[in-house]
């Protein structure tokens, strides 16, 4: 099995490296592609250290923390002792990585040590390293390698596109070798009196295409550490204590994903210019604003930390769609809130489609029932006032162009070369048949019609307190008292006591059994005696699997334990279950779901996956990882104060 990587992060710049420190460029088993990455490009592709001509022994490996520390020593045997120690340290910065090499000598005589690091940088972008069989034509592009003091520049050129990598050292290296596959290897010989160190002191200055700031690296593994303390810091004091619940397995979770979510913020603009921090979705796949995932996480927050919403919202808000932006393809219609924004390579060149990207029919809803909670939650009307002319378009774009007036439901289509599905299931087999076999034309989600028929309430509501628009708001309420009849006529399957998990093109249920019929709970899409049923469902065996309930129920035919969407368990889809069943009255079930989602976070040391796969707990005592997992995802960190909403702070 290939080596599990650390992971440290900081905003939109992540490095992955070894259990000795190293980046070696390969993509590893799964759970991280390996380098340092910033702004959708790989800024260090390899990154290996030898001492004394071999790659060193690792004695006490990279573990948790912030900064990844390692002790190395060269290679040697029991008759022959290791004649230095090499206490590798790194950290991280906004835009760059910077290392300590403390080398002691262990030797009562002289001693040189030669160090040589082998340094590239080959500014991939991410999308190239997924595993979906996609190759990307990239003609024209110029790399350069330049020696200069105290280290090396990497530079890449495709046209207007411009990236570099800087490298400096101090002590300066000794010299700067060509490796003949395009690498650099600086080298030092260092000559240590007996049993005495010394220091080399590395920097990674990343200049990514199109950054307007100027790029900051910390000083020392210590220090970058000590940023991101700052971060945890100002974000904890703008977030309410937590209270004792007597779960302490709640309260870790709460802590550690408060942590998690402080140095997952990216930087955004609002619609006035103004510099925003909102939730990247995940490292190391999403380290981007996806609407969704941001809108879910301020939304789970919200009671404990509105100033995550207040800065969501303007930066959703100025990326919203307009007729200006209609060239970037058929999804991109007036008043919808963006899926993704990516900053890369592939993007800036439309070889991809996500550098602004429309593909989700969720997303515009949920950013009209954010706005409302906001307001409702705080008591501050100010911004759902500022952003009266970007919620009425989101509401028409829902009414017009997403299908709520013409097919009575929000409807989305397949996007050729983007996402096959646009809900929160959006792999291309998640919406299926129980069969496995998936649908063809316009697709009706389950779970967008709950979003839609919150939103219209909760529109509604603005509209009548905040915007005094009295007619607007009766309008908003007789098409959301329309959508909730039609729902429960046509997605109600008897036979199955359950709602059906969407409705094909021709209008027919597509039959499999989904967690997507908790979310309608969360949204208060069905009547009660309906949402009871459902909500007693979603706990029998075949649904919850012990760590939480599976987005699709086993012992279908589409059900495999492995996949994605179609029985694996993801820590925010159970929050928005659990949700739901308090809504419904569930509380026993509400809390059943929570200490599923609770152990899980307790076997991960209080973080949770994005997603786990779906074996039962009573056959497999720990919770089986996902294999393609982001190691960090806002979402999951935000579930457990979801949690704490459902349970009301009780067992």
């Amino acid at each position: 099995m290939s080596e599990r990587r650390h992971v440290l992060v900081h905003g939109g710049t992540f490095a992955a490296v070894g259990s000795g420190g190293d980046i070696t460029g390969v993509r590893t088993g799964g759970d991280s592609p390996d380098g340092l990455f910033v702004r959708d490009a790989r800024h260090l592709s390899r990154w290996q250290l030898t001492v004394d001509g071999a790659v060193p022994d690792t004695l006490s490996p990279v573990g948790p923390g912030d900064t990844a520390r390692c002790v190395l020593v060269p290679r040697g045997g029991r008759q022959e002792p290791p004649s230095c120690t090499v206490i590798r340290e790194q950290g991280i910065g906004e835009h760059g990585l910077v290392e300590s090499l403390r080398v002691v000598s262990n030797r009562s005589v002289p001693t040189t040590v030669r160090l040589g690091l082998t340094v590239d940088a080959d500014f991939t972008d991410p999308f190239e390293l997924r595993r979906d069989h996609r190759t990307y034509a990239k003609t024209g592009t110029v790399r350069t390698r330049e020696a200069q003091d105290g280290g090396v520049m990497f530079g890449y050129r495709r046209g207007e596109w411009f990236s570099r990598t800087e490298i400096t050292a101090d002590p300066a290296p000794d010299a700067v070798e060509e490796t003949g596959t395009g690498a650099r290897r600086l080298v030092w010989a260092l000559e240590l009196a007996p049993h005495a160190e010394t220091e080399v002191r590395l920097r990674v200055t990343a200049h990514p295409h199109g950054e307007v700031s100027v790029p900051r690296v910390p000083d020392s593994p210590a220090q970058a550490a000590g940023d991101l303390d700052a971060l945890r810091e100002e974000l904890a004091a703008q977030c309410t204590a937590v209270p004792d619940t007597g779960w302490p397995e709640l309260t870790e979770a709460c802590a550690r994903g408060l942590a998690d979510l402080a140095v997952l913020r990216v930087r955004a603009a609002g619609p006035d210019g103004e510099e925003l921090r909102v939730p990247a979705a995940g490292i190391p796949w999403f380290p981007a604003l996806l609407g969704r995932d941001a809108l879910l996480t301020s939304l789970f927050l919200l009671p404990h930390l509105p100033a995550l919403a207040a800065a969501t919202l303007p930066a959703l808000a100025a990326t919203q769609a307009t007729e200006r932006e209609m060239s970037r393809g058929a999804v991109a219609q007036p008043g919808k809130i963006v899926h993704e924004v990516r900053h890369g390579e592939l993007a800036h060149f439309d070889q991809v489609p996500y550098g602004r990207y429309y593909g989700s029919v969720d997303a515009t809803p949920l950013f009209l029932v954010l706005l409302d909670a906001y307001t409702e939650s705080t008591g501050d009307r100010s911004l759902a006032r500022r952003l009266e002319p970007q919620a009425r378009a989101a509401m028409a774009w829902m009414l017009e162009h997403g299908g709520l007036s013409t097919y009575g439901y929000l409807v989305y289509h397949a996007d050729e070369g983007g996402l096959a599905n646009q809900n929160w299931k959006d792999s291309p087999g998640a919406i299926c048949r129980a069969d496995g076999t998936r649908p063809t034309g316009p697709v009706v989600a389950a779970g967008a019609q709950g979003y839609a028929y919150d939103a219209l309430r909760r529109t509604a509501f603005l509209a009548r307190t905040v915007w005094d628009d009295d007619d607007y708001a009766e309008l908003l309420m007789r098409v959301a008292a329309d959508l909730r009849d039609r729902f429960q006529r046509d997605f109600w399957m008897a036979g199955h006591a359950f709602p059906a998990l969407a409705l094909d093109g021709d209008g027919r249920p597509l039959d499999a059994l989904a967690s997507d019929a908790g979310h309608l709970l969360w949204s208060g899409l069905l009547d009660k005696e309906y949402g009871v049923v459902v909500g007693r469902r979603l706990l029998e065996p075949d649904f919850f699997s012990g760590w939480g309930v599976r987005t699709l129920a086993a012992g279908q035919p589409a059900y495999h334990p492995l996949s994605y969407h179609r029985g694996s368990v993801w820590p925010h889809d159970n929050a928005l279950i659990a949700l739901g069943l308090a809504r419904y009255g569930l509380h026993d079930e509400a809390r059943t779901v929570a200490r599923g989602v609770l152990a899980a976070a307790r076997a991960g040391g209080g973080r949770l996956p994005e997603v786990l796969a779906g074996y039962s707990r009573e056959t497999h005592p720990e919770p089986v990882p996902y294999p393609h997992a982001c190691v960090r995802e806002s979402r999951s960190a935000a579930a457990p104060f979801a949690l704490l909403t459902a349970i009301g702070g009780g067992l």
